[in-house]
């Protein structure tokens, strides 16, 4: 990415705080008048020192410069720093923002800790560089003026100081784009070691489980160390830039008192004149140190920017669509929640057909059970069917109306999803319980835990709903059927569950399973399942295999008509007659006969 094309991204998270640039900008030039007044104001009171005038009244001026420039430079500051703060805020909620709107396959396509490192470490890196253009102004305008009142002085002195500053501005000119390439690095590196650390933490039981402390820890403190030498590589550029700069004006300081002394000596400068030049060499460190700052951070800024900028990338999805209540389906009341025809998606341009040619009816009763090998579509399915995906060919339909004249939350609205690996938000189990309906009551939440089985095990807990869901006294197992009661809070429309019974013991499997068949008995279940036992009493069961629908029917039929079934059914050792209640009450190490 070009650094125009990331200027314009940072001119563009600065640009709704224009107005109050401005106002920075204009006190930053009344101080620089101010400073710029100040030698002037010193010249006038040694000559009037020297000519025995009464000195009261420019020394009055002179403290009056002092106090109207340390005001102003006050305010700026104060005005410049909440600016600052506000544009990193600004920028963070912008980000997070993208996020939560963006489409799932995109967002899941980076890892989570460089998502987390974009909102909070290349963001800070907005903070010095939202002052940095308004600083190089004032530096800007601060040095011409400089430049212009010693010339007014004295031109000879002026040349001394433009030789020093032309050889100060090449060096900088040269040094300062490295700077910006050590900071990109230095944050991909950062993004990296976010991406790992979050990874690696995530996943600390295997970590440990396969001694491999020692490797990860190794791998992430590399990514630490990269990050380290490019910010050091950055520190060093900055350092050299620094010291250029203050050493040369130092260098010119030492010329033009030389020159200066000499001219005096010979008459050509008045003393008063030198001494006043000398003070606007000794103010000129300060809008090159100024500028050299804000070159520094500006490169930091476009830097984090252009980071920012490929966030870009991220699709977002739509918020248009059709309202119930003006556009009605055409199933009926007695037609299908959730049709699928011809529907066919992949994960990318490139990528082969997640599902090819679905074709599939969702009744608004019933218990509708998906089952095929790893790979074979049955979570594609639910992501087309909760819009995280959308087809490529085909149309999926709600109430008979195509999902494109619904909005994604609309269709969500209507849906409750159970993952298979069931996160838990931050919080507690009541937050848990209420993340859908926030306006729910205990007692419905009470009920919701007494469908699960899993009231008396929460009123044992010491605080009960309000116990964090970090805590180590909730298992698995139980943050499995607490997000399955989530899901059942408020009945939905439909109730898909990707493996509900995954982390649950026979008993719990058993009531997982009652409480599928309550909500088959008045609404749509649809059941992904790896573990056979857990859908051997469907109403229909589906069998999918290289994304498409292989067959489908009840668990008898497909295993004396289908090779496939037949074969995960034996593999889990589940009896093609065995009654489907029986096998879900097995213990949980008792093997059911072939």
């Amino acid at each position: 990415m070009s650094d125009t094309t990331r200027l314009g991204t940072l001119l563009a998270v600065l640009r709704p705080h224009r107005r109050t640039m401005l106002l920075g900008l204009v006190l930053g030039l009344v101080g620089n008048a101010a400073g710029l007044a100040t030698p002037m104001v010193t010249k006038w009171v040694l000559d009037s020192f020297s000519g025995g005038v009464d000195l009261a009244r420019p020394i009055a001026v002179l403290a009056g410069l002092v106090v109207v420039g340390a005001v102003i430079t006050l305010w700026q500051w104060i005005l410049l720093g909440t600016l600052a703060e506000r544009i990193v805020l600004d920028a963070r909620a912008s980000i997070i923002g993208r996020y939560f709107r963006a489409r799932v396959g995109d967002l899941q396509a980076r890892p989570t800790g460089e998502l987390v490192t974009r909102v909070t470490s290349d963001t800070g890196l907005l903070h010095e560089a939202s002052s940095s253009i308004i600083g190089l102004i004032n530096a800007g305008i601060g040095l011409i003026g400089t430049l212009i009142l010693m010339a007014v002085l004295d031109l000879t002195l002026l040349a001394c100081t433009l030789g020093a500053v032309v050889v100060i501005a090449v060096l900088m000119a040269m040094l300062l784009p490295r700077i910006g390439v050590a900071q990109t690095a230095a944050q991909e590196a950062v993004g990296k070691l976010g991406a790992n650390l979050e990874g690696s933490l995530r996943a600390i039981r295997t970590v440990k489980a396969s001694r491999a402390e020692a490797r990860q820890s190794d791998q992430i403190v590399g990514n630490a160390r990269d990050a380290a030498a490019h910010s050091v590589r950055a520190a060093k550029v900055a350092a050299v830039v620094w010291t250029t700069s203050f050493a040369g004006i130092n260098m010119a300081i030492i010329v033009i008192l030389g020159v200066g002394a000499w001219r005096a000596n010979a008459g050509l400068l008045e003393v008063s004149s030198l001494v006043a030049f000398l003070l606007y060499v000794f103010q000129l460190m300060g809008p090159i140190s100024e500028l050299t700052q804000n070159l520094t951070a500006l490169q930091a800024g476009i830097a984090a920017a252009g980071r920012i900028n490929e966030l870009d990338s991220i699709a977002l999805e739509p918020h248009s669509g059709g309202s119930p209540a003006t556009a009605g389906g055409d199933s009926g009341a007695n037609g299908p929640i959730l049709a699928l025809r011809g529907v066919t998606a992949r994960y990318g341009p490139d990528a082969p057909h997640a599902v090819d040619g679905i074709d599939l009816e969702i009744p608004r009763q019933g218990h509708t059970a998906v089952v095929g090998p790893s790979g074979a579509g049955k979570t594609t399915l639910f992501s087309l069917l909760l819009r995280f995906l959308e087809p490529e060919r085909g149309q999926i339909l709600l109430d008979g109306r195509p999902y494109a004249r619904w909005t994604h939350e609309e269709v969500r609205s209507r849906l409750a999803y159970v993952e298979q690996e069931t996160p838990v938000v931050p919080g507690t189990i009541r937050d848990n319980l209420r993340f859908t309906h926030p306006d729910a009551t205990d007692d419905e939440l009470r009920a919701v835990l007494r469908s699960v089985r899993l009231d008396d095990k929460i009123d044992e807990l010491p605080d009960g709903l309000d116990t964090s869901l970090t805590s180590t006294g909730v298992s698995g197992g139980q943050r499995q059927r607490i997000a399955l009661a989530r899901a059942l809070l408020r009945t939905p429309d439909v109730l898909l569950l990707d493996e509900a019974t995954a982390q649950v013991d026979g008993l719990t499997e058993a009531a997982v399973q009652d409480c599928i068949r309550t909500r088959a008995a008045t609404g749509a279940v649809v059941t992904i399942a790896h573990r056979l036992s857990t859908v051997l009493d469907a109403d229909r069961i589906i069998v999918m295999d290289e994304g498409r629908i292989r067959a489908q029917g009840t668990h008898t039929q497909l295993y004396a008509s289908d090779d496939l079934y037949r074969r995960l059914v034996e593999a889990l050792r589940i009896a093609a007659d065995q009654p489907a209640t029986d096998a879900l009450h097995l213990a949980p190490d008792q093997p059911a006969a072939v």
